[in-house]
């Protein structure tokens, strides 16, 4: 089982949001039985069997083994991962496309990355779950608070230039061709540099943090009196 599964086909992406199937999805991050399913969610047994045909269809949850109870044969199914991430190459035709504009101040254009990240990761992690080998990757996820505008600019100002410093220095921009190979470069050309080593994308991204909820307060009514506000009437006579 992955710990997280990135679905590219639109039909398992549309299978994935139906509520039944999400439920189900949940449920079988441990190995069960239609039956069993049908007491956790309260369905129908018959029901739950449609639910997982279309999710076992789908590549969504996989057969874990069958047991023999009697004249009938119990399939136990798991999904297929913990938890589940659509990619943006469901929507093919729509997805966002960081090629087509580059702005590095635009947050359409963070979002168009970090859709591309998701696609992108998506198909490495398959790949190297299917050759069982592991996945070299580096994330830093952290916080910082800006007194102001302008420090947050200097920041990135700052950022851009030592990430572009360290690119710089670690960057394989490869070796030259030894003259008559055959890729050697056309005459009056530049000589060709090949990269050696495994290229790797690189992405740094600030964006604002949510803000958390408020928490919901409650009003006082004016139309309810209490013993500090309630009106007090004075006679005639003061």
């Amino acid at each position: 089982m992955l710990d997280i599964e990135v679905i590219e086909d639109p039909a398992a992406a549309e299978a994935s949001l139906d509520p039944i199937r999400t439920r189900i999805l949940r449920e079988l991050a441990e190995p069960g039985s239609a039956t069993q399913l049908a007491a956790k969610v309260g369905l129908p047994r018959q029901k739950v069997n449609y639910h997982l045909k279309a999710l076992e269809r789908h590549g969504l949850v996989e057969l874990v083994e069958e047991r023999r109870r009697g004249n009938v044969t119990e399939r136990i199914l798991r999904a297929t991962a913990a938890s589940y991430l659509i990619s943006p190459a469901a929507l093919a035709s729509v997805a966002p496309d960081p090629h087509r504009f580059s702005d590095r101040f635009s947050a359409f254009w963070l979002l168009a990355l970090a859709a591309r990240m998701v696609q992108e990761m998506g198909q490495l992690i398959a790949g190297a779950a299917a050759a069982r080998q592991k996945l070299a990757t580096f994330a830093i996820d952290g916080e910082i608070t800006f007194r102001s505008a302008a420090d947050r600019a200097a920041f990135a100002e700052e950022l851009g230039v030592a990430v572009t410093r360290l690119v710089d220095k670690y960057h394989d921009g490869g070796r030259d061709l030894p003259s008559g190979s055959p890729a050697d470069p056309p005459a009056g050309s530049q000589t060709e540099r090949r990269p050696e080593g495994r290229k790797h994308r690189l992405v740094v991204a600030l964006h604002p943090a949510l803000k958390a909820p408020q928490p919901k307060t409650e009003h006082a009514d004016p139309q309810r009196a209490t013993p500090q506000n309630k009106p007090t009437s004075q006679g005639a006579g003061q």
